[in-house]
């Protein structure tokens, strides 16, 4: 325990830069109680706040948006893809669900203001935000902002509240190995807590699914099952969609009140994220909603256009509205 408090008090803003770095480059490693810790130790060895503090909040700041930018340029190269990959590994799925994504689609790149205070929604976002085409210096105007609030907020509580702080670094110190043995428990009960919640969560998303040749079949048989697509519009105007589906934004979007109830039998959903989990999402609120039969695709679009089966492009939709 002792060398974690030399650790802390000697190389604190490390401390705080490699903290911020890993846990915004998506590992579980908690950033905020390194922050408050740095600020509370930084607070008593100089009473002067305005050379104590702003040290700890821009290694925090400087760590989450080099974190950020890492995110954003993989946007850029291989942004569904990346997204994808997100979702799979992710101790959150649930930040990849449709209410989640859809925020950046409203707000655009000012979303990235307080998206770390959003759970899960910090590495999507800036993901969407390379994705989308976001330009480099906008994107750190709104992330650097972002970043400097969220890190900011921490600074303060340390400083805030250094005296308990210190008063909690002094008990586990007379803890002796026992007070390390206390913090790796809480970290790894976070973990844990956070791994529940995905079990949980993907627990909940378990339901029939309709696979690519299924649906294929029953539109060639002259089925006309409500589609819905619940990708962004950047996806769907970079790779198409399956003709005749409906677009979604979000779960209240108007298009999901406008569906005539006779048109409410038999609905489709696809998206285009690890499990379906967005459109999993959708399909349980729209049978909590009194829509009949509600049916994620299996493998979402990704799985229907490797079949080679039809996809509807934007200029043929330009050229439809144009006739």
């Amino acid at each position: 325990m002792d060398a974690l408090l030399h650790l802390i008090e000697h190389y604190g803003l490390l401390v705080v830069f490699v903290c911020v770095l890993l846990d915004q480059g998506g590992l579980p490693v908690p950033a905020y109680p390194p922050i408050v810790v740095a600020s509370a130790v930084a607070v008593d060895q100089q009473p002067n706040l305005w050379l104590a503090l702003p040290p700890v909040l821009l290694a925090a700041a400087l760590a989450a948006l080099l974190a950020d930018s890492a995110w954003y340029f993989g946007g850029r190269r291989i942004g569904a893809r990346l997204l994808r990959l997100m979702c799979r590994l992710s101790l959150s799925p649930d930040s990849c669900v449709l209410t989640t994504r859809s925020l950046y689609a409203r707000w655009g790149a000012p979303s990235l203001v307080v998206a770390k205070f959003v759970p899960g929604f910090a590495a999507v976002a800036t993901v969407l935000a390379g994705e989308t085409g976001t330009r480099p210096r906008r994107f750190a105007f709104y992330d650097g902002l972002g970043a400097l609030l969220w890190a900011g907020v921490a600074v303060a509580l340390g400083a805030i509240f250094h005296r308990a702080v210190n008063q909690l670094l002094d008990r586990l110190d007379t803890l002796g190995r026992y007070g390390l043995i206390v913090l790796a428990a809480l970290v790894a009960a976070w973990i844990g807590y956070k791994l529940l919640k995905r079990q949980l969560f993907l627990r909940e998303l378990r339901m029939a699914r309709i696979s690519v040749g299924e649906l294929g079949r029953l539109l060639a048989d002259g089925g006309e099952p409500t589609i819905l697509d619940v990708r962004s519009h950047q996806q769907r105007d970079a790779s198409g969609w399956i003709p005749g589906a409906i677009f979604v934004a979000t779960l209240a979007d108007d298009s999901l009140s406008g569906i005539p109830p006779e048109r409410r039998e038999e609905v489709i959903v696809y998206c285009d994220c690890p499990n379906e989990a967005s459109a999993a999402t959708l399909a349980r609120e729209l049978r909590r909603r009194g829509f009949k039969r509600v049916r994620p695709l299996a493998g979402g679009f990704e799985a229907w256009r490797a079949q080679g089966l039809a996809v509807a492009v934007k200029q043929e939709q330009e050229i439809a509205d144009r006739s």
